[in-house]
């Protein structure tokens, strides 16, 4: 068969293209501006993308178009497709046809921590022999891909809250019906398709209603918008962490790269690993309760995240030219800017901590988050805002960081002023849900060359 995607660059979508190329059809894909590391991805598998939307993808009409949810009306693209009357589903559909059935779903969802947490458990689950197929919106450093299908019944997804395509306003969670599933917390977030937080638990409790009761739902358990969807009904048995009755960790190292592990009073094992930050420790958390429901004993699950290296652009270090060490980071919530920044300065013994931050997601852009956006920057010595293509006043949003911040609405001024600013021993994090105008590369090479 003959499948091709429109909008194939999206890190959900990529995915399903590379679980659509496994399982031996024939892909290809429309996007634009596709940027690392899922256009590296693609091109890896060996699969075609054209760029644009242009009518023409379309000929030869392909068996069937899978659609991404970037797509909308008045996309010539679209529009072609519709015309012409050709066969149509989305990506979350797609995935719940072709893939889901049968498996044992296992699901992680909530506003912030969702691909790490994936990644943490699909790699448990590799590490423990289970041969589990995953989706998820990263790449791990052990997995190597976004996606694959996996040989055996377990099947791990990223349970995004996002609409599914321009056709189907659901969440696509809701095609995805996990045995096992990870709530890991709850804000408000994607104003472009929800008017409050009401909306969102609202399609987190149609979400609830598909896992059956002999499953688990791994929760949060000091997350108070998510008790509140729990409250509205659950048939399934409940696995708190994040708090002392549940799974939790407690830091022996400031950093959180040595944790103890406890369930409730009893300590389980010792976890030390490369990783930072109270986040990260409660993703840890989740991951060995869920993994437990699927068979991993904790003390196992405990041994091989020793051994997870991380998420790329999750904190993910690209070089240290110079002296200076430069992180990507994915982070484009005012709870994850904060909580990335607590992790990375928790154990800091010298330097400074400057931080390019792009506001790009729809959400940022519309200026939901104006209010709160400065105090998650408390932990950074300069903030570096790249003020272009929003409706609000970035410097006025951020004025009480005082000369600590500065706007700058081109990219390579941008580069210019944290390559003149940086020293040997600071760190710097580039932190954009997007690519940023290749300025990742730009700033390696700049620092390259001062230094």
């Amino acid at each position: 068969m003959h499948i091709h995607i429109l909008g194939i660059g999206g890190t959900f979508m990529a995915g399903v293209a590379l679980l659509a190329r496994a399982a031996g059809h024939e892909v290809t894909g429309s996007d634009q501006g596709l940027y690392p590391p899922m256009s590296t991805q693609l091109a890896e598998a060996g699969i075609g993308v054209m760029e644009g939307y242009d009518p023409s993808h379309l000929e030869p009409a392909p068996d069937q178009v899978v659609v991404g949810n970037a797509m909308a009306r008045g996309n010539p693209a679209v529009e072609a497709m519709l015309d012409a009357g050709l066969a149509y589903t989305s990506g979350p559909q797609w995935l719940a046809d072709n893939v889901l059935a049968d498996r044992w779903v296992l699901a992680v969802a909530g506003t912030h921590g969702k691909t790490t947490t994936a990644s943490m458990l699909a790699h448990v689950l590799v590490d423990q022999g289970m041969a589990p197929g995953w989706l998820i919106g990263g790449i791990a450093a052990d997995l190597g891909a976004s996606a694959a299908l996996g040989d055996s019944k377990f099947f791990l997804v990223e349970a995004d809250e996002y609409d599914t395509a321009f056709f189907d306003k659901r969440s696509k969670f809701v095609h995805y019906r996990p045995r096992t599933l990870i709530l890991n917390n709850l804000e408000f977030d994607h104003a472009d398709i929800f008017d409050d937080l009401a909306a969102i638990q609202r399609q987190f409790h149609h979400l609830l209603r598909t896992v059956p009761g002999s499953g688990r739902i791994v929760h949060n358990a000091t997350d108070a918008a998510l008790d509140a969807v729990i409250a509205q009904g659950c048939w399934t048995p409940l696995t708190p962490f994040n708090g002392p009755r549940g799974w939790h960790a407690e830091p022996v190292r400031s950093d959180h790269g040595h944790l103890r592990i406890h369930r409730g009073t009893e300590v389980v094992g010792d976890l030390l690993w490369g990783l930072k930050g109270a986040h990260n420790a409660a993703n840890a958390c989740a991951a060995i309760a869920a993994a437990e429901h699927a068979g991993v004993e904790p003390s196992a699950a405990i041994a091989s995240l020793a051994g997870f290296r991380g998420v790329k652009r999750r904190l993910e270090l690209l070089g240290t030219p110079g002296g200076v060490t430069v992180y990507d980071d994915f982070a484009h919530h005012p709870t994850a800017i904060r909580t990335t920044l607590e992790g990375l300065t928790a154990d800091r013994q010298s330097g400074r901590v400057l931080v390019a931050f792009e506001p790009r997601s729809n959400t940022m852009r519309a200026g939901v988050h104006e209010a709160t956006l400065a105090a998650s920057f408390a932990d950074a010595d300069r903030v570096y805002g790249y003020d272009a293509d929003i409706s609000w006043d970035l410097p006025a949003a951020m004025a009480a960081l005082g000369d600590r911040f500065e706007a700058l609405d081109d990219i390579d001024a941008l580069v210019a002023a944290i390559a003149a600013e940086a020293r040997p021993q600071d760190v710097v994090v580039v932190m954009s849900n997007g690519g940023f105008g290749g300025l990742h590369d730009k700033l390696l090479a700049a620092l390259a060359e001062r230094a």
